[in-house]
């Protein structure tokens, strides 16, 4: 069978299904199981390609879950949820709000401060968008914001849990991509707080061109003694949870399933001094943690065998060689795999992006000769931007959900447009510099 049939055959049986309305997940799974009865069958009756499809189908996945390096998955989940349900993340967004000051657009600045605190700490781009727009929707409104500076500061910090470690999505495209996951969460800090500092000086230009769109407002003065007071106790021990997480995995004491480890226990320890940790929260932790944990173990299974099922009938192959056939560049090469996952951001939620694509994109660009750490945070960036790509980036829809009322669609797009664009200029820095991204992996080296 000629390769351009065989990849036509897997993904037409996956959009089939997907047509018949079957989850994401279990429409990999149930193509992958006609893939690896036709493909890895052999010869004989049909009872006979049944048995050997779906056993070598069971053997290739199964270690794929199994792996120890899926581990800071379910504990990085299981941190955020905590540090969502303990309040903790009230504590830190009141305390930032304090420390601001009376300066203009001031509760966008701490929506972007805050917000990427809470996404270091959350790893979840749906849940920091969703608390975001749950605390700060309410006050910016009532304080006369204007519409893009309160949903435009929101959907872009949302995206940042994607980059900023710990990263849940980062540690689950590792594994699909089979790269070192501590490398690849530590290449993230830079772009992310990059794109924060970008965040930070567009509202600032935003607020100078038009300052009604965020009235100043008088606020309640507190003492430099109060201050620092209230640094130590609400927000300190919030950034030195992310900081030991970090460091540990930078310096090699620990690794990414190790620092997970500690970073939940240590949200277990605030918790407890704060006395906000109670029976309820752990439940409600847990089982948000289970949830979504549940999913990516689907979402990964599906992708293993797909990823055998292309190579096994020489999709891969054929589709890499036919790609590298074109005169052209690398990078015009990585720009066209950046635009299909904007593409297909419109349409898929990240998770499914990504079995769909990684089997093909990072064989690809090994061929190309690219740093596959490099490519996998571009790809991250990607993936973040697509959650807001209009008309139908998931993070658009979680933000209707939050909007003041009366909240159209397009305003909601025009809000999301600019902060976009941040993100393009950083994908753009990153292929003119990749140091930016490489500097704090090679520290460890």
């Amino acid at each position: 069978m000629e390769w351009y049939v065989a990849l036509g055959f897997l993904l037409g049986t996956v959009l089939f299904f997907m047509a018949l309305g079957l989850p994401v997940a279990l429409a990999f799974l149930a193509a992958n199981v006609f893939g690896a009865i036709y493909f890895m069958g052999g010869s004989g009756d049909l009872t006979v390609q049944m048995t050997r499809g779906i056993s070598q189908l069971a053997r290739n996945a199964i270690p794929t879950v199994s792996t120890f390096n899926l581990v800071p998955v379910p504990m990085f989940l299981l941190m955020g949820e905590l540090f969502f349900h303990t309040r903790l993340a009230n504590r830190m967004f009141s305390a930032i709000e304090q420390l601001m000051g009376s300066i203009p657009g001031r509760l966008s600045y701490v929506t972007v401060a805050g917000g990427t605190a809470f996404a270091t700490l959350s790893g979840s781009s749906m849940g920091s968008t969703a608390l975001l727009g749950t605390l700060m929707v309410p006050d910016m409104t009532g304080r006369g914001y204007k519409k893009h500076m309160v949903i435009g500061p929101i959907l872009g910090t949302g995206g940042l849990a994607m980059l900023i470690p710990p990263s849940a999505l980062a540690v689950l495209l590792a594994t699909l991509a089979n790269l070192d996951v501590g490398r690849l969460l530590i290449a993230g800090a830079g772009p992310g707080l990059l794109l924060a500092c970008f965040y930070v000086v567009l509202i600032y230009v935003q607020c100078r061109i038009d300052p009604s769109a965020a009235p100043n407002y008088d606020v309640e003065r507190i003492s430099l003694g109060a201050r620092a007071l209230l640094f130590v106790r609400d927000v300190l021990p919030m950034l030195a949870i992310v900081v030991a997480v970090i460091a540990l995995m930078l310096i090699g004491w620990a690794t990414p399933s190790e620092s997970a480890a500690f970073g939940c226990l240590g949200v277990l320890i605030a918790a407890i001094a704060y006395r906000s940790l109670t029976w309820d929260s752990i439940k409600k932790s847990v089982m948000g943690a289970l949830r979504v944990t549940t999913m990516a173990l689907l979402i990964i299974f599906g992708s293993a065998t797909f990823s055998a099922l292309l190579a096994f009938s020489g999709a891969s192959s054929g589709l890499i060689n036919w790609a590298t056939g074109y005169e052209l560049a690398p990078i015009a090469m990585l720009l066209v795999m950046f635009c299909i996952l904007l593409v297909l951001g419109m349409f898929m939620d990240q998770l499914s992006m990504m079995l769909l694509t990684v089997p093909i994109f990072f064989p690809l660009a090994e061929t190309l000769g690219f740093d596959l750490i490099w490519f996998a945070v571009i790809i991250l960036l990607a993936l973040e931007i697509s959650f807001t790509t209009p008309p139908f980036g998931l993070l658009l829809f979680v933000m209707k959900g939050v909007s003041p009322p009366g909240t159209t669609m397009r305003e909601i797009y025009m809000a999301a447009i600019p902060f976009m664009a941040c993100a393009m200029l950083v994908v753009a820095l990153l292929i003119l510099f990749p140091q930016i991204a490489l500097f704090l992996p090679g520290l460890g080296n």
